[in-house]
Formats: C-alpha cells, structure tokens, sequence
C-alpha cells in the first residue's frame, strides 16, 4: 500500500490534495512480460492505494469515459497524489487521457513530470495524434492509443514507426459504435468479431505494435471471459484487457508461457544453434518434427517472453 491510512486523505478537499503531494518518482518499469491490463477507476482511493502491488502486469489508470466530466478534475488530482508517494510498482502504469481535443493535452502537461511509463490516448483517429503526443510527452514515457474509431481500424498499419509508440488497445464497444454496428455483435462465435479480432492483431504487428485484445464487461462471467482469452490465445494475443482481480488472475494463468513450451524452446534453441555450428540449418528432431530457422526463432521468442 501506498499510504497506510486513507481516511486523512479522504478528508483532503480535491483542490488541496496537490497541497499533499510527496516527492517520489517511480523509477521506469522494465517488465516486458504483459498478459493483463486492468482498469483502475482513479476516483476509488482503495484502488489507487494498491498500485504498487497488484498482481496485474499493466495497471491503466483511466481518465476517460469512465469519470463524468465534472469529476474529470479530482480524478486526476487523486492520479498524481498517489503517483507523487509511489516510489515502486510491480506493474507497468499507464494513465489513460481523454481525446487530445477534449483536454488530453491539458492531462499530459500536468502528469509529465510523475512517475508513470506510458499515455494512452483515447479515441484515436490519426498519425498525427501520435506524433503531437510525442512532442508533448516526456521522453521517458511509452505512447499506447485506444483503438476506439473506423478511422484508426483502417489505419493502423501505417501508424508505425514511432519509436515509442509500443500498444494499441482494442476497444471493442466504442469501435462498433463508430461503424454503425450493435454492441450485441460481441459473441465468442459471431464471425464480424472475429474479423476485426484479426484485423487489430496483425494490422498491429505490421505496425510493430502489441495488440492487446479488449475488456469483457460482465466481470462476474468467468467462464465467458475465460473462453475470450482462450480464442484469443489461439489467434495470437498475448494480453487481455482486464477488469478486476479474478479477470487478472485468469489472463495470466491463459496468456502465460507454460512449462512444457519453455522445455520445448529451449530444446529447439540448443538442437538448433548445434546443428548450425555443423553446417546444418535445417534438420528432425525425435520430439518436434522437422527444425528450421524459422521454428528457432519462435522459439527464441518464447524465452525472450519468459
């Protein structure tokens, strides 16, 4: 915990919490391992005071549609109170901002100097956005967006080439509002879902970007959130959007490296870089069929995940 009593900070009024603000900066996070991302609503003070030890490998502290308007200002307060006493965190803290247009530019110029590692923009539309938060955000921080628009889903592709610009989030709701289509769409077998599943996920990886698949909202269905990340698993995310501890726990038990791919790597790797040293690039392994490059550098893969 970060603070050991709230009940002296609740009673702060909102405009005097910067009064209280502490002198620590959490250092960068070096974690590259992400298999969940949870929301954390800035106006609940339990949650913020449990940052520093969640098990979750992302924690995005959201500004956005989730804080009415005329509480926009306390939830960013509360935001840079507990980041100012946050010497360390065992997870990777975003903060999500709302659109640049709608005060995102404003949030930045406040949070640039606390400790946090990266900004998510929300309702992106353009390459430009990403590029004007580059110049606005301190250089040691990621730029990650929220694919929320028809604009951005058709784009996303071309929004490569910024160097830290790392994650793009799918948000599944808002997106299918923006091209005229039923929230009701989203089933685990409904086809158009699918569809832009698969979009987001290699439009992002041609964009060298990770795709982090969206929030399930019935937060007490397990078994239906249980069964997104399996599908996803098998089309190739490695990270769920999280809402809640139990959510958390099933996207990293799904989205973790198992202990029989781990054995299976570093067989690879080893029969592999053997067989090169002798000349030979390609060749059958007694467990695992026929070996080449590109099956090494899966493999390769995998340990650097782990």
């Amino acid at each position: 915990m970060i603070f050991n009593n709230l009940e002296n900070i609740e009673k702060i009024a909102i405009k005097e919490r910067l009064n209280h603000l502490g002198n620590k900066k959490k250092k960068p996070c070096k974690k590259r391992i992400f298999r969940s991302n949870m929301m954390l609503n800035p106006l609940k003070l339990k949650h913020l005071n449990r940052i520093d030890n969640l098990p979750a490998d992302m924690i995005t502290l959201n500004l956005e549609d989730a804080i009415a308007p005329s509480r926009k200002e306390e939830a960013l307060y509360n935001i840079a109170l507990f980041l100012s006493h946050l010497d360390y965190s065992k997870s990777f803290i975003i903060v999500r901002i709302n659109p640049l247009y709608e005060g995102g530019r404003e949030e930045i110029d406040f949070l640039n100097d606390f400790g946090f590692d990266a900004v998510r923009i929300a309702k992106v539309k353009s390459r430009e956005e990403i590029l004007e938060v580059d110049r606005l955000l301190n250089s040691e921080k990621e730029i990650h967006i929220s694919l929320e628009t028809k604009e951005a889903l058709n784009s996303l592709s071309s929004f490569g080439g910024i160097e830290r610009f790392t994650t793009a989030n799918l948000g599944i709701l808002d997106l299918l509002t923006s091209l005229g289509l039923s929230q009701s769409l989203v089933k685990h077998d409904n086809p158009t879902i699918h569809y832009i599943l698969s979009k987001f996920l290699v439009d992002a990886k041609i964009a060298n970007l990770n795709p982090i698949s969206f929030m399930f909202q019935d937060y007490k269905d397990e078994d239906g959130f249980k069964k997104w990340c399996e599908l996803e698993k098998r089309m190739g995310f490695t990270t769920k959007a999280c809402m809640g501890p139990l959510q958390v726990k099933i996207a990293n038990e799904i989205f973790g490296i198992s202990e029989y791919e781990l054995k299976r790597a570093r067989e690879i790797k080893e029969a592999f870089e053997s067989s090169t040293a002798k000349g030979e690039n390609g060749f059958m392994h007694e467990h695992y069929g026929f070996i080449d490059e590109p099956i090494y550098r899966d493999a390769l893969l995998i340990l650097k995940l782990n």
